[in-house]
């Protein structure tokens, strides 16, 4: 069966939105979902199903802590083509500062271009993904997905490649 990254998008950021990742895997377990792995505290799942579709993750999160939480899913081979298509590696010398901003769907390319515009220099577009390298940290970095019009969550490179290890091990 196929596995899959799900991201969550903003739980345990601040004392807003906390889930427990114990919680969370034996959630999404019950939801029919095995080899369900967590990664850090941050919204970070690995698991095995037949499929998994984000309306179904989203209802079962919310039935299980009452919160609301956007979920971005990537099969395997999305997160490999996101990172072997890392387009910054030449400049990106340190994993924390360079990012990837995952999308839920598609954004308006002529939205896509006014985003990327806000960073020339540092951001680029790829399968799935804006790349961000963000030299002087996230909080300093133009807000290239701001207004993208679609659901977008950030992971750090450290956290991409980390999981693109664990998806096949």
């Amino acid at each position: 069966m196929p596995r899959y990254a799900v991201l969550l998008r903003g739980i345990n950021v601040g004392t807003a939105k906390r889930v427990a990742m114990a919680d969370l895997r034996a959630l999404l377990a019950d939801a029919g979902y095995t080899e369900v792995r967590t990664h850090l505290n941050s919204g970070n799942v690995l698991l095995t199903g037949p499929s998994a579709p984000v309306s179904h993750l989203e209802q079962a999160i919310t039935k299980g802590t009452g919160l609301d939480v956007r979920c971005i899913v990537l099969t395997a081979a999305e997160l490999r083509a996101v990172v072997d298509g890392h387009p910054l590696a030449d400049v990106a010398t340190n994993g924390s500062r360079m990012f990837a901003h995952v999308l839920g769907a598609e954004p308006d390319p002529v939205q896509l271009d006014h985003a990327l515009e806000l960073d020339p220099d540092n951001a680029r577009p790829g399968p799935r993904v804006i790349y961000q390298w963000c030299p002087e940290g996230v909080l300093k970095a133009p807000p290239v997905t701001a207004k993208l019009g679609v659901p977008v969550t950030a992971r750090n490179w450290n956290t991409i490649t980390k999981l693109d290890q664990l998806i096949t091990a």
